[in-house]
């Protein structure tokens, strides 16, 4: 009997994800999360600070480039999210949720583009009622 209630307990553990290690982070995994992060974040503080480009396109397309570097650290050092997790499942929803969020943006920007570049301007109807 003793048999069966440690077997019960340890299977019980593994069901539920207590008995793995592979999704809690260590402390030099953290560390390495938090150091990459705070360097992710001055970096482009930096880019915009101090002018360092003339071209604001490139200050901006730079400052996108590390901005989905840098969820992509938080994804992996704080979330914990990897292919082996739930055997996929966690990722594979965090990627069906970000292609939901990339059109949703995407199309929300295209029709504000698009709006605001058919919309009359406000100073030639002003001009024209006086």
């Amino acid at each position: 009997m003793s048999h069966s209630t440690s077997h019960e307990h340890a299977s019980h553990g593994q069901e539920h994800g207590h008995g793995e290690h592979a999704n809690h982070g260590s402390l030099r995994s953290y560390l390495t999360g938090f150091v990459l992060a705070a360097i992710l974040t001055v970096i482009p503080f930096w880019l915009v600070m101090g002018h360092v480009f003339q071209s604001h396109w490139l200050t901006i397309t730079i400052v996108l480039a590390l901005a989905i570097v840098q969820i992509l650290v938080h994804v992996i050092y704080f979330l914990h999210l990897d292919t082996r997790s739930e055997g996929g499942w966690n990722m594979l929803s965090f990627i069906f949720t970000m292609v939901l969020v990339v059109i949703v943006l995407g199309a929300s920007i295209w029709v504000m583009y698009n709006e605001n570049s058919l919309m009359m301007p406000m100073s030639q109807q002003a001009n024209q009622g006086t």
